[in-house]
């Protein structure tokens, strides 16, 4: 895969240190919003969003009921984190125990239709499509606002574009009406036997698992440290006939469980994104890089007959960290059932619009789609408390 673009003055890469070296000695050149992004300091943020494909549960994940009847909380213990008085299930102990350096977002929500396809748009582009319009991801916006550091594309999806989600229409990761010159890098190196991960050490491998998620976010991880803006990693590519977060829990289509979540799906997340926080902060990196994980919607509160829980829009959560974010709290609050938020009610726009913010756009940015018409890059404010 190749990471940089060639120029019509020279065949040669800049390296990212070279680029960050003498990045600040001039603005001459730049756009309008590279020159912002270069005055606040945001010209260094990275964002790796792990798009927990299927839309988990957020009764097995980040908002347990362990008080609730067992028909809503389910079998699956909750365990303590390190933040008082805040549970997480019982196969996230590793992301419990740095729960001090995230913040959990436990209101998410949209009321669009409960369709894996709209909530992967409205977290990836802030709004849905149209028949006229089909709107970018953050990651081309990034391309086209912000461009590549020395050489290096802005954005990357790993390892493969979304398909067979339930619905032919648009998922929301690819270029919209920009130009495809910014359309998505997509890394399918999982595949090939050279795949990077084979140089790593074998203590950075074994902190990261020997399972996709640990090889993904391994590879996220990588594709930052190169230079690279935006990473998009896809937990799941495809969701039927196989274990993922869509826990309907009915075979062949999706078998899931939510034991599958305490047995599989959590500690393998769990230990993946752990080593990522702590790779990114031993590289120094962390401060500068926006780690978000959730999926495109939650679950319901009553498990059906076969211990699965089916699409539910109004309540779920999500993880940030990095990113000059604010750690160490949970931001919104739902009910004893789960299924709705009691305080502070997060539209997943306004986690999309954080994105942008953390990565140097302003929101306010109007983007052409044609020569009569545009739309602003963001819908909706960032979450303050994340940003304040």
């Amino acid at each position: 895969m190749a990471l940089f673009r060639k120029s019509k003055e020279s065949t040669s890469s800049v390296s990212r240190r070279d680029f960050l070296r003498v990045g600040g000695l001039s603005v001459v050149g730049l756009s309008v919003a590279e020159q912002a992004a270069m005055a606040s300091g945001a010209h260094r943020r990275n964002c790796i969003f792990l798009l927990m494909t299927g839309g988990p549960s957020q009764y097995e994940t980040f908002d347990p009921k362990p008080e609730a009847p067992i028909e809503i909380r389910g079998s699956v213990r909750s365990i303590e984190t390190a933040i008082p008085g805040v549970r997480f299930s019982e196969g996230l102990p590793k992301l419990a125990e740095r729960a001090n350096k995230l913040t959990v977002l436990r209101t998410l929500n949209h009321d669009a239709a409960p369709i894996h396809e709209t909530g992967m748009q409205l977290l990836q582009t802030g709004r849905l499509a149209s028949k006229k319009v089909s709107p970018p991801s953050f990651g081309s916006v990034v391309a086209k606002e912000l461009g590549g550091r020395g050489g290096v594309l802005a954005q990357v999806l790993l390892p493969a574009r979304l398909s067979n989600t339930g619905v032919n229409m648009r998922r929301g990761q690819d270029a919209g009406f920009l130009d495809e010159s910014h359309e998505t890098l997509v890394d399918n190196s999982l595949d090939d036997a050279e795949f990077a991960y084979n140089s790593e050490a074998d203590a950075v491998r074994r902190s990261y698992g020997e399972t996709r998620f640990g090889r993904l976010c391994c590879r996220a991880r990588q594709l930052v440290e190169a230079g690279v803006r935006c990473v998009t990693v896809n937990l799941f590519d495809s969701l039927p006939e196989q274990v993922t977060w869509d826990c309907h829990a009915r075979s062949p289509i999706s078998p899931a469980t939510v034991f599958d979540y305490r047995d599989q799906l959590c500690p393998q997340f769990d230990q993946a994104v752990a080593a990522l926080m702590d790779d990114l902060e031993q590289r120094g990196l962390l401060n500068d890089t926006l780690i978000v994980a959730t999926g495109e919607f939650g679950r319901t509160a009553c498990l059906n007959e076969n211990n699965g829980r089916d699409h539910w829009t109004s309540a779920w959560s999500g993880i940030v960290a990095g990113g000059g974010i604010n750690g160490g709290q949970v931001i919104g609050a739902t009910d004893s059932k789960g299924s709705s938020p009691v305080d502070r009610p997060i539209n997943v726009s306004e986690l999309h619009s954080t994105i942008c913010e953390r990565l140097g756009l302003d929101g306010s940015t109007e983007l052409a789609i044609n020569d009569e018409q545009t739309i602003p890059v963001a819908t909706a404010e960032p979450i303050a408390e994340l940003v304040g």
